[in-house]
């Protein structure tokens, strides 16, 4: 290849490893080069061969939900992009997990490590390898006090998103609204919130309004169902902000068994924009985040944090915004 394309080896070699320090002229005749030739990496041989071994390891607690979903489609996408292998590790949330049940977990010393760290076992590893291996980590997933504007973090703040769609409702003609939370990092206690709970609490005291008790739930569609039931049979409830576009979905079902109209006498709002959100009957009014560029970006993080060399990413992800469909509406008339 460093003959076609009359360059030398070591060209040929930060070119094949994505290295920013080769002029575009030069990349495109040595990258002509390997399209001639056919050429394709072999990662065991560069690995034996002295070189870095290219992978990361994603730990998650859930890839069923579409937000960690979306996230490690991008993680992967950008990875192979990259000519990195990906490797995930679930991290079971009933399960207790120490730190060298954590770290043992990776598949070696120092192993590149990505963190989707939205509840108590993603919480937990973020803390053991921040501590373990901090050079080689980056975590998605909220702020914290601690740890804002952190170079390993990428945070979604989420509570601006939130208190718009608290305005939205309000602005509808709701005299308050009912807020279906998600577990949060630190546990479900009433005195605990995710950030979409405190951007929603912060919009009802902002506007004079009564800020009825939050609702918890766990992460999946049943929980939720049994959970909100009892909100949805009361009939003074007219508006509901879900944590997530399941639980929004759990708030439907229960809407439909209990005879309320959506949206005639109950709004419901949803978060994620998870795919099936524009298809349920009526369509749901949810939060669009843009997971999947997430992904992308914090897997774009890690390389830098590994190669000082490697541009850091700017943010490329779309910042949240409110997709208004037919599960919201005024209030009805009393």
């Amino acid at each position: 290849m460093a003959k076609l394309a009359g360059v030398s080896h070591q060209t040929v070699s930060r070119v094949v490893n994505s290295s920013p320090r080769v002029a575009p002229t030069t990349r495109d005749r040595v990258l002509a080069a390997i399209e001639e030739l056919g050429y394709r990496p072999n990662r065991l041989a560069r690995t034996l061969a002295g070189g870095a071994a290219q992978s990361v390891t994603v730990l998650t607690a859930d890839t069923s939900l579409y937000g960690s979903e979306a996230s490690l489609r991008g993680i992967e996408k950008a990875a192979r992009a990259a000519g990195w292998s990906v490797s995930i590790s679930v991290l079971d949330p009933d399960e207790t997990h120490s730190d060298a049940s954590i770290i043992a977990r990776l598949p070696r010393a120092g192993e590149p490590t990505i963190i989707v760290a939205h509840d108590d076992a993603g919480m937990r590893a973020r803390r053991t390898l921040l501590a373990a291996q901090p050079q080689a980590l980056v975590a998605i997933g909220e702020y914290t006090g601690d740890h804002y504007d952190e170079p390993w973090l990428i945070g979604l703040d989420d509570g601006q998103i939130a208190a718009e769609a608290t305005r939205y409702l309000l602005g509808l003609g709701h005299q308050t609204v009912h807020h279906l939370a998600i577990p949060t990092a630190l546990g479900t206690e009433a005195d605990r919130k995710s950030h979409r709970a405190e951007g929603w609490a912060d919009a009802l005291r902002e506007a004079g309004r009564t800020l009825p008790p939050m609702v918890h739930s766990g992460w999946t569609i049943s929980e939720a169902f049994e959970a909100v039931r009892p909100l949805v049979e009361d009939r003074s409830v007219t508006a509901i902000l879900c944590g997530n576009d399941d639980l929004a979905l759990a708030t439907l079902r229960a809407a439909y068994l209990t005879g309320r109209d959506v949206p005639g006498d109950l709004s419901i709002v949803g978060f994620d924009n998870a795919p099936f959100s524009a298809y349920t009957t009526p369509a749901l009014t949810t939060v669009n985040q843009d997971f999947e560029n997430v992904g992308r970006g914090a897997f774009e993080l890690l390389r830098h944090r590994l190669d000082s060399s490697v541009p850091k990413p700017a943010p490329a992800w779309r910042a949240p915004e409110l997709v208004i469909r037919e599960t919201s509406g005024p209030p009805p008339s009393r």
